[in-house]
C-alpha cells in the first residue's frame, strides 16, 4: 500500500513536564488519555477488543503493547480492504443469489462499515503513536 511521505508534525511529541494528559479528538473513550495512570492496561484491553479473540491466546502481545498495536493496525486496515471490495464486487457477485433489495441493504451495511472503520483506524493509530512515547497537548 502506498504511504505518501508526512510533513513534520507541527504538534510537539511530547508534552511540557507537568502537562495533564490529554485525549486527542478520535481517541477512543475505553482508553484512558497517554500519561494517565494505567493508561496502558486500558489500551492493551481495547486494542484486544479490536483484534480477533485468537489474539488473546497470545501472551506476547499483552507484554508488548506496541507489538500488539501494529497488530491491530493491520488487522483494521485488512477489514478495511475486504470492505472496499465487497462494495466493489458486492452488486455483481450478489445479484444472483439475492432480491436487488437485498443486494442494496448488503451495500449499505458495508458502507456504514466502511466509516465506522475509518475511525477505528484512526484511533488505533492514534493509540499506537502514545504507545511509542507521543503524548498529546492541549491546542488553545
Amino acid at each position: 500500500m502506498f504511504t505518501p511521505r508526512r510533513e513534520p508534525d507541527p504538534v510537539p511529541r511530547t508534552a511540557p513536564p507537568g502537562a495533564p494528559p490529554v485525549a486527542p479528538p478520535g481517541w477512543p473513550r475505553d482508553v484512558r488519555a497517554a500519561g494517565a495512570p494505567e493508561w496502558e492496561r486500558t489500551a492493551v484491553d481495547w486494542l484486544l477488543d479490536i483484534c480477533p479473540p485468537e489474539y488473546r491466546g497470545y501472551p506476547g502481545l499483552r507484554r508488548h503493547p506496541v507489538v500488539l498495536a501494529r497488530f491491530a493496525v493491520l488487522h483494521v486496515e485488512a477489514s478495511q480492504a475486504a470492505v472496499n471490495r465487497g462494495l466493489s464486487e458486492g452488486r455483481g457477485v450478489l445479484r444472483d443469489v439475492a432480491g436487488e433489495s437485498e443486494v442494496a441493504a448488503a451495500l449499505e451495511v458495508w458502507g456504514r462499515e466502511a466509516a465506522r472503520l475509518i475511525g477505528v483506524r484512526r484511533a488505533v493509530g492514534l493509540v499506537e503513536e502514545a504507545l511509542r512515547g507521543r503524548r498529546y497537548v492541549a491546542r488553545m
